[in-house]
């Protein structure tokens, strides 16, 4: 079933073309991702199907009944009232009905004919269903003081209330623009699983590539003004987008082909005296003007880094709380020249923490932070600059010099760099105030850039940029001559990039993986199942010498191994122990880091050995039984 019709719709904006005719429908079930570099219109696109902006022509057509559901990216409350207050806003007779009922509650005089009454009305309209939904909801959101006043609620709060409500809020299309910023990663894993079991059609706007991976059955690319659809995930994306530019690229190779062969006919003065003549003349007019719209156009970050010393950064025990919360105990560690780190955690844990003192914002409460003399640090915060909206894009990026050194050496003007960032003439003199806020974001990157660091602290760098950006950042901090340390939640990233996974799991405990965020969660999935099988009753020593069906080699094996596993868990600490003696001897510490790897590689072989074993012994047993 069709529930909506976008006919031929274009859209300008500020004399630049958003859209040009385009067309596409959403049916009963879709779960679309509208994906395009910052500043195409997939915003502007969101509205229009929620009909809270008109096209400049053509047709939306929307099925009778049909009950259409947003969520913008910037969200307006009212900061008098409560969370509880903003998520039924949309349930008025929900809301004064759970309104009466509790005021009569909390009323020791009220009859108890009265609480009855409006007990069943809260039947009648569903009210507890919907409380009840909207507190797991929120839950679920890291939202759980359901009555606190919005005023006092952070930005990244406020989206998560206005997500919450939007997800409870019935309708037949959700439209969701952004929902995965400010959520750490086991949130956006929960949201997954509620959108993909989510009834009605879904369209959103998201950055998140697994996310659009695992949620999405369509994918619809804005570019260029003009809308491309295909019929599958994020990965079926990739490779039909490809088999598509190619086909485009090869159109356009045979179309300068036939322009420079008919070119040379007419320099040759041929005389269209006849019916052939004047055809071809013809052909070659239509040949000059029928220019492929193939956008070939790549942010590429190719920025020169400063010397890097041989000293980069050594954190020597430090901690910090904040009003009796523990947020860093005692953390230590030696940044390493090829370091790349992802950071992980809840919001509100200590991540964004850590990168102020290392910054030298705010002091640890105890310990150290030593950096090294020719360390020149750029750091991408999560709030953006406060921009004057009045200032000229190119100004802002001067601010921070008129030319950069590429990787190669070569110079080249504030201007060019802006064009390798996808700014246009036309954009680089827009006032700021004019750009949308994934080019707010890119021009952020930018300058930071551009100051040529040699260590990178990056603190959620994905919000708000389009994927291709991103995917060219990747590229980027690949080739980076200098250590990266990551604040991030989106697990494609840290994924292609991490090589390390520090993980703050509360009262200011940091945990230290090796490998990216995949492995991380591989081990800590292995980790869990492996404790559950350990706290099971241990076997009697008399059942196991019922068991004749190990090999002799497999009974010795058995015999050992908890001993094997206790040894090496001791090695693995008394190397963290050595790491932290040989903290600013780099041969040693490379040397110490290489060990620990191969021998918790030895460990978790033998963990999982254990588990076959042990399954094994298992079996066994009950047959024995």
């Amino acid at each position: 079933m069709i529930l909506l019709n976008i006919e031929e719709v274009s859209k300008e904006y500020t004399d630049k073309v958003l859209m040009k005719d385009i067309s596409f429908s959403i049916h009963e079930g879709d779960k679309i991702g509208l994906i395009g570099i910052n500043g195409t219109g997939k915003t502007t696109l969101l509205k229009l199907i929620s009909a809270l902006e008109e096209p400049d022509s053509g047709r939306i057509i929307k099925s009778k009944g049909i009950n259409i559901e947003y969520m913008p990216q910037n969200v307006e409350f009212d900061s008098n009232s409560t969370i509880l207050d903003e998520v039924f806003k949309g349930h008025s007779d929900n809301m004064k009905v759970l309104r009466a009922y509790k005021k009569a509650v909390a009323n020791p005089n009220t009859p108890k004919e009265e609480i009855i009454k409006l007990s069943s009305q809260m039947d009648n309209v569903g009210g507890w269903e919907l409380e009840s939904e909207a507190k797991t909801v929120l839950t679920k959101l890291g939202v759980e003081d359901f009555n606190e006043q919005i005023e006092n609620l952070s930005g990244g709060e406020k989206r998560r209330i206005s997500l919450a409500s939007s997800l409870i809020n019935p309708s037949d299309i959700l439209i969701l623009d952004e929902p995965t910023n400010h959520l750490d990663n086991n949130t956006i894993e929960w949201l997954e699983e509620y959108l993909r079991n989510k009834k009605g059609a879904l369209i959103m706007v998201t950055h998140d590539r697994y996310f659009l991976d695992r949620v999405c059955s369509k994918i619809i690319e804005l570019d260029g003004g003009n809308l491309y659809s295909y019929e599958g995930n994020y990965s079926y994306f990739l490779e039909k987008k490809m088999e598509r530019e190619m086909s485009e690229m090869a159109t356009e190779e045979k179309r300068k082909n036939l322009y420079r062969n008919e070119l040379k006919w007419i320099k040759r003065g041929v005389r269209a005296r006849g019916t052939k003549q004047k055809a071809r003349i013809d052909r070659f007019e239509k040949l000059k003007d029928s220019k492929v719209d193939f956008n070939q156009e790549k942010v590429d970050i190719d920025v020169g880094t400063s010397r890097l010393g041989k000293k980069i950064i050594e954190i020597k025990g430090i901690s910090k709380s904040f009003d009796d919360v523990k947020l860093i105990e005692d953390f230590s560690y030696t940044v390493l020249r090829d370091d790349r780190i992802g950071i992980l955690g809840d919001n509100g844990i200590g991540k964004s923490t850590l990168f102020r003192i290392i910054e030298g914002k705010i002091e640890p409460d105890s310990g150290t932070i030593e950096i090294g003399e020719t360390i020149n640090l750029g750091i991408f915060r999560q709030e953006v600059d406060d921009f004057d909206e009045n200032q000229r894009a190119i100004e802002y990026i001067k601010k921070s010099g008129e030319y950069v050194s590429t990787s190669d050496g070569v110079k080249i003007s504030a201007s060019q760099m802006m064009e390798k960032f996808l700014f246009d003439k036309d954009l680089q003199y827009a006032p700021i105030g004019k750009l949308s806020g994934g080019e707010r974001r890119r021009l952020y990157l930018l300058k930071v850039l551009m100051k040529a660091p040699n260590v990178l602290l990056l603190d959620e760098p994905t919000n708000d940029l389009d994927i291709e950006t991103l995917t060219i950042l990747e590229d980027y901090i690949e080739n980076f001559n200098g250590a990266v340390i990551i604040i991030s939640h989106d697990r494609y990233l840290l994924d292609k990039i991490a090589e390390k996974v520090f993980v703050f799991v509360g009262q200011g405990v940091v945990k230290q993986y090796t490998g990216n965020y995949s492995y991380f969660k591989e081990t800590e999935e292995v980790k869990e199942e492996t404790k559950k099988i350990v706290e099971k009753p241990k076997i009697e020593k008399e059942k196991t010498k019922k068991i004749t069906k190990f090999s002799y080699n497999e009974k010795r094996e058995w015999d050992t191994i908890d001993s094997d596993i206790e040894n090496l868990e001791i090695e693995i600490k008394k190397i963290e122990e050595a790491l932290k003696k040989h903290s600013s001897d780099y041969t040693k510490l490379e040397e110490l880091l290489k060990e620990k790897e191969k021998t918790e590689e030895k460990l978790e072989e033998k963990m999982e050995r254990w588990v076959i074993l042990s399954e094994k012994l298992e079996e066994f047993e009950s047959r024995d039984i």
